[in-house]
């Protein structure tokens, strides 16, 4: 069982127990969004992690907190995959393509992300500086993209990001097919490419 400590015998939890109850909870935490979404209940997290509900709320105040930190330590690199299209030598119009790729998988790495991905952009939530850095970088691609002439001068990384994400989440949807996801991804990728630009 990992241990629940309040204190120790000098009023104070000895730094190693604190890292290593935060670690387990986030291997934890993931395993159960895996298993049984992102409706599981905090006070089932704490259970399976074997820490008391109090150890559980110090380390991460709410479950999109939690959430947050989960994908920081466990979900896609998208900062490392930004780097890796950016060194090969692909043109600019390729490499947004690929970055709006990667997002894509970036959404749909727990069924039922797009939805509080969705609500960081509503309202701040822990979510939503990970999703401002990730429109950021879509930014960044997209600029490429328009100096090169691939792109539209009105499109915004924003538009991009919000429309990859309603993709991932139609994708989920119970009547959608294999299909759906990479039609709607081309008639987004129709909407910011300038026509006769690398067709």
């Amino acid at each position: 069982m990992i241990l629940d400590m309040g204190s120790s015998a000098t009023g104070r939890q000895p730094r190693t127990d604190a890292q290593r109850n935060r670690t387990h909870i986030l291997e934890v935490a993931a395993q159960c969004f895996a298993e049984l979404g992102l409706d599981v209940s905090m006070n089932v997290i704490a259970k399976k992690a074997e820490v008391g509900p109090a150890t559980l709320y110090r380390n991460f105040p709410t479950r999109d907190a939690l959430l947050s930190a989960v994908l920081d330590d466990r979900g896609p690199d998208l900062a490392k995959e930004a780097a890796v299209i950016e060194a090969e030598e692909v043109d600019s119009r390729e490499a947004l393509e690929r970055w709006l790729v990667a997002v894509a998988a970036w959404m749909r790495v727990y069924e039922g992300l797009p939805e509080p991905l969705r609500t960081a952009q509503a309202e701040r939530t822990s979510l939503t500086p990970r999703c401002d850095d990730v429109i950021a970088t879509t930014d960044r691609f997209l600029t490429a993209a328009k100096r090169d002439g691939y792109a539209r001068a009105d499109v915004r990384g924003r538009d991009l990001y919000l429309g990859t994400l309603a993709a991932v989440w139609a994708a989920g949807a119970i009547s959608a097919d294999d299909a759906v996801e990479p039609r709607i991804r081309e008639m987004l990728r129709s909407g910011w490419a300038i026509a006769g630009s690398g067709d």
